[in-house]
C-alpha cells in the first residue's frame, strides 16, 4: 500500500508533463498552415526538409507556444495562490478585479501617456493589480459578517464591472487605443512573438519564485490563522509575499495575452482533484507547481481548438476559456449556496 501511494505522485506528474508536451508539439503543428507532428518536430529541430516550414515553426509557433506556457503557468499560479490566501474557492485574478486593473491602468497608459511598448506599460499594469485587488479585500470586509468567500467574488465583479467601463470610455475616445485594445482585450496568444516572449520571463520566473516559496506556509494557513502563528509563521510577511508574486505575474501575463479569465479559477481546482485522487491531499508544495503545468494545457488546448473551429480565421483562447470557466464558476457558486451572504 505504501509503495502505491509512492508512485502515484510520480505518475500524476509524469502524466501532466506528458500531456503538457503533447499540446506544446500540437500547437507547433496546427494552423492556418497545417503541419503533421512529423514536420513540426522537423522544423524545430532544423531538418532540411522545408525552409519554410523551419520559418513557420520558429516565427509564429514557438513564440506562441512559448507565450502560452509562460502567460498560462502565470495565472495557474496566481488564481491557486489567490484561493490560498484568502481561503476562498472562487478567488481568480480575473474574478476578483486583478485582471481588469492591469488592463485598466494598461490602456490609460496608451490613451493618456501614450506608451507603446511592453517595457514601458507593464509597470502600469503591476500597478493596477495591486490596487485593483487591495480595493476589492477592503471591499470584501465591509458589512457584519467582515470577509466572506462570496462577499470577495462579489466585490470583485463589481470592481471588473467599473474598471472595465472606465476603460470602455478611454478606447471609446481615443482611436489609437481602441486599435490595440479591441483585439488585445478578448485575450489571444496571436500576437506573440519570441522578443515579448523573452522580455516578460523575468517577471513571472520571480513570481513563481516567490509563489513556491510560500508553499508551506499557505499549508499552515490553511489550518487557520491562530495555528500559523502558533508554528511560527510569520503571517503579514506571508500576504506581503504573496501579493507581490500575484502582482508580478498576473500583471505580467495580463500585459501580453490580456485579461484571460477563468484559468485561475478552474485549474486549482483540477489540481486538487488530481493530488486527491493522488493520493497526496491539499499540499501546495504539490498543488502550485501542478497548477503551473496545467494552466498552460488548458490555454493551449483552447487556443489550439480556436485555430481550428473556424479556419481560416480564429476563435481567440480566451473566448474559448470562458464557455468552459464560465459553468465552473456557477457550479461552485450554487454549490456554496450563497450560505454566507
Amino acid at each position: 500500500m505504501t509503495s502505491r501511494v509512492g508512485v502515484r505522485p510520480v505518475l500524476l506528474v509524469v502524466g501532466v508533463c506528458a500531456l503538457l508536451a503533447l499540446l506544446c508539439l500540437a500547437s507547433l503543428a496546427f494552423g492556418a498552415s497545417g503541419l503533421s507532428f512529423g514536420q513540426a518536430m522537423g522544423g524545430l529541430l532544423g531538418s532540411p526538409q522545408s525552409r519554410q516550414v523551419e520559418n513557420v515553426v520558429w516565427s509564429v509557433r514557438v513564440p506562441r507556444t512559448a507565450i502560452g506556457l509562460i502567460a498560462g503557468a502565470a495565472l495557474g499560479l496566481s488564481g491557486n495562490l489567490m484561493q490560498a490566501l484568502t481561503r476562498n474557492p472562487l478567488a481568480d485574478p480575473g474574478l476578483l478585479g486583478v485582471s481588469s486593473g492591469a488592463s485598466f491602468a494598461i490602456v490609460l497608459s496608451i490613451a493618456v501617456l501614450g506608451l507603446r511598448t511592453l517595457y514601458g506599460y507593464i509597470w502600469f499594469a503591476f500597478a493596477g493589480a495591486l490596487v485593483a485587488s487591495v480595493l476589492v479585500y477592503l471591499l470584501g470586509r465591509l458589512g457584519r459578517a467582515g470577509l466572506t468567500p462570496v462577499k470577495l467574488a462579489l466585490a470583485g465583479v463589481a470592481v471588473t464591472s467599473l474598471l472595465s467601463s472606465i476603460t470602455s470610455a478611454f478606447v471609446l475616445t481615443d482611436p489609437d487605443a481602441l486599435d490595440r485594445f479591441r483585439f488585445w482585450s478578448a485575450g489571444s496568444l496571436a500576437s506573440a512573438d519570441g522578443d515579448l516572449a523573452a522580455r516578460i520571463l523575468p517577471f513571472v520566473a520571480a513570481g513563481a519564485v516567490l509563489a513556491m516559496a510560500a508553499a508551506p506556509a499557505l499549508n499552515s494557513l490553511a489550518l487557520g490563522e491562530d495555528v500559523a502563528a502558533s508554528l511560527g509563521r510569520r503571517l503579514g510577511l506571508v500576504r506581503l509575499q504573496s501579493v507581490v508574486a500575484v502582482m508580478l505575474l498576473t500583471g505580467g501575463a495580463v500585459a501580453v495575452i490580456g485579461p484571460v479569465v477563468f484559468v485561475g479559477l478552474v485549474v486549482p481546482h483540477l489540481a486538487r482533484i488530481l493530488t486527491q485522487s493522488a493520493g497526496i491531499g491539499p499540499d501546495h508544495r504539490w498543488l502550485m507547481p501542478l497548477s503551473a503545468a496545467l494552466a498552460p494545457c488548458l490555454l493551449l488546448a483552447a487556443d489550439i481548438v480556436g485555430r481550428l473551429v473556424a479556419e481560416p480565421l480564429e476563435i481567440q483562447a480566451g473566448v474559448l476559456v470562458a464557455f468552459v470557466g464560465g459553468p465552473v464558476f456557477l457550479a461552485l457558486v450554487r454549490r456554496r449556496r450563497l450560505a454566507e451572504l
